[in-house]
């Protein structure tokens, strides 16, 4: 099983960690438990250049760190996750910023590269419509239809995916500048449109409720600013590790297992609000209010739980062929147990302790029997099993506000969990 996450991002886009090179990349997957990763920003001329140095074709026309690099990496890491193979395969996110019927779109879409002869070729066409250097995540004044367009003319075995495609400001169907069906968007092209990226505000169950999105694959990535973030959200293929057949998997929909989702009520665009008036509504609240904020009287950012009724012509939620895994990445996981910052020392040396001896990060979270966790910590234990049966605390996200998300409620003392809490400070 390979779980991929297909998205993110590079030190050369705009906010993001000044970490984020090939040796941290590929430590970090290993550590969250990723087989395939998308290289990001592959647009980016130096960042190109690193890709070409420090990468080496695998078997299968996907891609490895060379041997030389990878080996003293390996030697720092837990030795639990030491042999887990890493590839990757050319990503780039780019930002389209264009008009069409009148309405100035903001659309980002991901483009997969074959492999880096072929995103070369992508770089050379686009490096004659905008400026590559200025940002790993290009920004072009390019009609979306035409990028696909382009990207399929260099090579038909490229994969097009329109990302994150609920974001108010910058997607397929977006409030604020997006479009309302696949057909509005790429007109006939949209039968080259294979897959759509949910996003970490959806999930596919609010997907399914799109007509338009009935059949369509929904591929989830994690869109990673910092290397902590890597695997967020990801993708489960039941294939092995060669280009054709991720390309396959996605095309198809046959050997795609399913994803591994954020609870998409973190996500910052999930509820209807107005982040600098503390309002935060549901669709229905907003309605009430004619979608206005009662504090100050301006427009609320309506999120993507809104639009999607917006656009579900009144169907219910979906059900999904595939696997879906929420999850809650473990450092915050152990920040609840310990009370201490997620980025803190203590959390982080009990993180690597819990790697050490249980495996990787996504072992831990989905696939670790309970009883084995808890010969390694009770309060751990229950923390999974919690999650693992959905028993999670929310407060959604809404205008830019990331939401909450918690195994244990606000009011809930852990220490009267378990007592071998103690065992971890």
């Amino acid at each position: 099983m390979l779980i991929a996450d297909f998205h993110i991002h590079s030190k050369y886009s705009r906010a993001t960690s000044k970490y984020l090179d090939l040796p941290h990349l590929y430590q970090w997957a290993k550590l969250k438990g990723i087989q395939l990763l998308g290289t990001g920003d592959f647009t980016h001329p130096a960042w190109f250049q690193h890709l070409s140095e420090q990468l080496q074709p695998a078997a299968g026309g996907l891609y490895q760190l060379r041997p030389e690099t990878a080996q003293p990496l390996d030697d720092l890491l837990p030795s639990s996750v030491r042999h887990q193979p890493v590839w990757f395969v050319p990503t780039v996110e780019i930002s389209n910023i264009y008009k069409r019927a009148g309405k100035v779109r903001r659309l980002h879409n991901l483009v997969i590269a074959k492999d880096l002869k072929t995103a070369a070729q992508i770089n050379q066409k686009l490096g004659q419509i905008g400026n590559l250097k200025a940002d790993g995540r290009p920004i072009l004044g390019l009609d979306s239809q035409d990028l696909l367009n382009l990207v399929l003319e260099v090579d038909d075995k490229n994969l097009f995916i329109p990302a994150h495609i609920w974001t108010p400001w910058f997607a397929m169907f977006g409030s604020k500048s997006g479009f309302d069906s696949l057909e509005q968007a790429f007109g006939q092209d949209k039968q080259y449109i294979y897959a759509v990226e949910t996003g970490l505000s959806a999930d596919p169950a609010m997907c399914r409720r799109i007509p338009d999105l009935d059949q369509m694959l929904l591929v989830s990535n994690s869109d990673a600013h910092s290397f902590k973030k890597l695997g967020r959200e990801a993708n489960l293929l039941d294939t092995p590790a060669e280009y054709n057949a991720v390309y396959q998997a996605i095309k198809t929909k046959q050997q795609f297992v399913g994803t591994i989702e954020f609870f998409p009520q973190e996500g910052k665009y999930y509820a209807d609000g107005h982040a600098k008036c503390g309002i935060r509504f549901t669709p229905q609240e907003s309605k009430q209010h004619q979608l206005i904020c009662p504090k100050c009287g301006k427009p609320l950012t309506l999120g993507v739980l809104y639009r999607v009724e917006q656009l579900a012509d009144d169907q219910p939620a979906g059900e999904t062929e595939k696997e879906v895994h929420y999850i809650i990445p473990l450092p915050e996981i152990l920040s609840e147990i310990l009370k201490r910052g997620v980025n803190t020392k203590t959390v982080e040396r009990v993180y690597f302790a819990a790697l050490e001896q249980l495996g990787n990060e996504f072992d831990i979270l989905l696939n670790l029997p309970i009883e084995r966790i808890a010969q390694h910590d009770q309060t751990l234990a229950v923390a999974i099993q919690r999650l693992r049966q959905g028993q999670v605390y929310l407060e959604p996200g809404y205008d830019g506000v990331f939401g909450v998300v918690k195994v244990f409620a606000p009011d809930e003392n852990v220490h009267q969990l378990q007592p071998q809490l103690g065992l971890f400070v």
